[in-house]
């Protein structure tokens, strides 16, 4: 049941071309992170679901031919199987990464559980092998988090700034955050 080791990694997509092929609701449910990033999206699908008719999607209404990804640079596949490995072998031929949603195998990128709170963003993978778990989990890393989340990012930058160009070693500026971030907490609880 091992999958593959993945390598975790967050793309930045402002600006860049994102082509999902697939209108269905699974496309339309990877549109509000795409959008956030501040990707280009554009849709290839015969049909269009209306949770995927939004003003800054384009859509070309037809099935998948590979020139779709000519200018991509990152691809979801959220179609039928058959649909999905078609993209999937377009994709390998132009070195892009697809999200090939819930079909594993033709996947070279997985989509996480995503908790984000503020500026900070968390993501949960099971390497594709099983997306609810990796839901679940999102859920209780999120009950987890402090509501005060930007404060401790607003700390640890604080701190970075204070200690960029010093000779402290990694390990102890490790502390030091672990110190600021301890004081900050008793200073609110005060």
């Amino acid at each position: 049941m091992s999958a593959a080791p993945v390598y975790p990694v967050f793309l930045r997509l402002e600006g860049a071309p994102v082509v999902v092929v697939g209108g269905g609701p699974v496309a339309a449910s990877k549109l509000d992170g795409l959008l956030a990033a501040g990707a280009r999206v554009t849709i290839v699908s015969p049909t269009l679901d209306r949770g995927c008719r939004r003003p800054d999607v384009t859509w070309v209404a037809r099935g998948f031919v590979a020139s779709d990804l000519d200018d991509a640079r990152f691809v979801i596949a959220a179609a039928p199987p058959e649909v999905n490995r078609a993209v999937a072998a377009a994709a390998a031929a132009r070195n892009l990464f697809v999200n090939a949603v819930d079909d594993r195998a033709s996947a070279t990128a997985y989509l996480g559980g995503v908790v984000r709170k503020g500026d900070v963003t968390i993501a949960i993978s099971t390497g594709g092998a099983a997306p609810a778990l990796a839901g679940l989990l999102r859920e209780a890393v999120a009950a987890l988090l402090p509501d005060d989340l930007d404060a401790w990012l607003a700390t640890a930058v604080a701190l970075r700034a204070e200690l960029r160009g010093t000779d402290v070693p990694l390990a102890e500026r490790r502390d030091r955050l672990f110190a600021a971030l301890c004081a900050a907490r008793q200073g609110g609880n005060a």
